[in-house]
Formats: C-alpha cells, sequence, structure tokens
C-alpha cells in the first residue's frame, strides 16, 4: 500500500472514529474511556492540536476540541456530561499514573 493510500485510509478511519463517539456513543463518558483505554475525547483533541502545529497550523485548545467533539466544548458537556462517581474517579486517578509516561 503506498502511503497516500495509507493516510487516506487513516483519515477516514479516524473520522469514522470521530463520528462514533459524537453521534453513536456520546454516553460512553470521557472518564470511563480513561480509564478502560487510557485515553479519552479530550485526549484526541490534544493529539489533533499537536498534529496541527507539526504542519504550522495553529489551532487552539478550544478549537481543537470542537472538532472532536462535533460542537463546542461547554455544549458537549451541558448535554452529556454526567458527574463522576468515587468509584470512576478512583479508577481514573490510578489510570491516569499509568498513562501520564505513555504519552506521545
Amino acid at each position: 500500500m503506498d502511503d497516500a493510500t495509507r493516510t487516506r485510509i487513516e483519515a477516514a478511519a479516524f473520522r469514522r472514529l470521530l463520528h462514533h463517539m459524537m453521534h453513536d456513543r456520546p454516553d460512553a463518558q470521557n472518564i470511563d474511556m480513561m480509564n478502560l483505554a487510557g485515553f479519552c475525547r479530550n485526549c484526541l483533541s490534544r493529539w489533533y492540536q499537536e498534529a496541527a502545529e507539526a504542519e504550522g497550523i495553529t489551532l487552539d485548545k478550544a478549537g481543537a476540541r470542537e472538532i472532536v467533539y462535533g460542537m463546542p466544548y461547554d455544549e458537549w458537556q451541558a448535554k452529556h456530561q454526567r458527574e463522576a462517581t468515587p468509584e470512576q474517579q478512583a479508577a481514573f486517578a490510578t489510570s491516569f499514573a499509568e498513562n501520564v509516561g505513555k504519552r506521545d
């Protein structure tokens, strides 16, 4: 597979992932994603922002989050985010500690 084709396939898969998280599973809470997978929508938006900057494109945190969330972050929070349980918060503390050293 040539690089251009691979890039198109990767981009299509990423767009599908974003659509899935925005439209099919907005109920999947970021804290649960972090606890299970070690990343969440905020991580994706940070990675997106970093990739844009690597290409010489200025993109602020709010702009990157709006791309990943499909709407302003505050709006997404109001519509979809629930208060984390004590159990979720405890699991997050462990997950965050394990994943902080693995950042790209």
